[in-house]
């Protein structure tokens, strides 16, 4: 059942010698699941195979981005249609402007939008903004919510509802990190005593609608609508970040499910159809700020290029096209498999928590309902690394770290899941035999 890895381990090992930890990303290590890191080879479908020949049902799906799975045929040959003419310029390009209008189309409160080429960027940028839109320097981010590794997003919060942000990673200075306040997401209370406090600070309150960076946690009803009312009420610009939600849960992104216009906007991932794209969007009168047009300056030498600007087209045409039938789907397909895993869990008196919205979710190991990072930090991670190990061992390839998200995608097929079902069955027989868990 083990998978060998042998060619993979060569490859960590001289990856070891250039790259720090072996790899260009920390998750990519696999050291949260104590396992060797497959090098992959090839992406087809649903499926990765990696330098040993093994073959997986891929629910990472580059961590997003694959909403219509590995070398779809219409991406492929968009993307190949570039390459025959030139990978970037470095100049302005048409194919920029049709996938910048694509985007305005679907998300109502984007008028005007700067492509770059990755969410990190695209939330530095709306930061920046907001700082010269309002004239105030303060930002408000969420416990558990990533906006990128820029220095001001480097922070943790403290034991109380609000704490200014101390560093959580080497390098960044304290009097960058000191200007981000940090409070628990989904906490009407925090919010109330944050804007009490610095409504006449703050320049801008940046969050993942629905968090999928400490795993997928849903905003309990009425937080998303209080926050809004209070950044209109104090002049403080909203960002979502919907680098994951956008073009995930439905056309367009979270904030048309939830009806809430915010500010600016994040996107990335699904809109450059697996290569480096992102966006950030949002009211006319701030993106009208940003160089040439105005005083904030903002620059990228790939940002817009023909390649990811194909493939993003090509995948949104086709997710915009079928979108009656796609998102319906894939939201079936994700709470079929998410059942089946409850179901096994149950029967095995395993105390288990899974958190869907459309075709992503996140399985925790906890008795409780995951609604802050909180919770999601007292789940067992200890649980879920031996049931990765177990899944990986038959084939299928999940976040290497119990705080993702899963991905489905339009490739994976009912046989898929079935075999993820029965996987996923076995590999709770095999954590129920190795731990002591909970009763339910």
């Amino acid at each position: 059942m083990s998978q060998n890895l042998s060619n993979s381990k060569k490859w960590l090992a001289r990856a070891k010698a250039v790259l720090p930890g072996g790899v260009n990303s920390p998750v990519r290590a696999f050291s949260a699941v104590e396992e060797t890191p497959p090098f992959i080879t090839k992406g087809s479908g649903s499926s990765l195979w990696d330098e040993d020949g093994n073959k997986y049902i891929d629910y990472v799906c580059s961590w997003g981005p694959l909403i219509l799975g590995h070398a779809h045929p219409s991406v492929v040959k968009a993307v190949k249609e570039v390459l025959e003419n030139g990978l970037t310029f470095g100049a302005a390009s048409s194919r920029e402007v049709l996938l910048a209008e694509m985007i305005q189309a679907a998300v109502p409160s984007v008028q005007k939008l700067r492509l770059v080429t990755s969410g990190t960027e695209a939330a530095m940028t709306a930061v920046r903004l907001a700082r010269a839109f309002t004239g105030k320097n303060l930002i408000l981010k969420f416990e558990g919510c990533y906006h990128g590794h820029a220095d001001p997003f480097l922070v943790k919060a403290g034991s109380g509802l609000l704490t200014f942000g101390t560093p959580s990673s080497k390098g960044v200075p304290r009097e960058v990190s000191g200007s981000t306040l940090v409070a628990e997401y989904n906490c009407e209370t925090a919010l109330d005593e944050i804007f009490l406090k610095h409504k006449n600070e703050l320049a801008c309150v940046i969050v993942e609608p629905v968090a999928g960076n400490m795993g997928v946690v849903l905003p309990k009803p009425g937080f998303l609508e209080k926050l809004s009312i209070l950044c209109k009420q104090t002049k403080t610009v909203l960002i979502f970040d919907e680098v994951i939600t956008g073009f995930r849960t439905c056309y367009g992104g979270y904030q048309n499910i939830c009806s809430i216009s915010p500010d600016l906007t994040c996107l990335g991932k699904i809109i450059g159809g697996g290569l480096p794209m992102a966006a950030v969007g949002g009211k006319r009168e701030i993106m009208s700020l940003l160089s040439p047009e105005g005083p904030v300056y903002q620059a990228g030498t790939l940002a817009g290029n023909p390649a990811a600007a194909a493939a993003g087209i090509a995948t949104l045409k086709i997710l915009n096209q079928e979108k009656e039938k796609i998102y319906p789907q894939l939201e079936r397909q994700t709470a079929w498999l998410c059942s089946k895993i409850k179901e096994a869990a149950e029967k095995l008196k395993i105390s288990v928590g899974i958190n869907q919205i459309g075709s992503m979710f996140t399985l925790f190991f906890t008795s409780h309902q995951v609604e802050t990072y909180s919770d999601v930090i007292s789940s067992s991670t200890n649980l879920y690394k031996h049931f990765f190990k177990e899944m990986f061992r038959r084939g299928i390839y999940l976040p290497p770290s119990a705080f993702e998200a899963w991905f489905v995608s339009v490739a994976h097929t009912c046989e898929d899941l079935e075999k993820t079902a029965q996987a996923a069955e076995e590999a709770l027989l095999k954590v129920k035999e190795k731990e002591t868990v909970s009763l339910l």
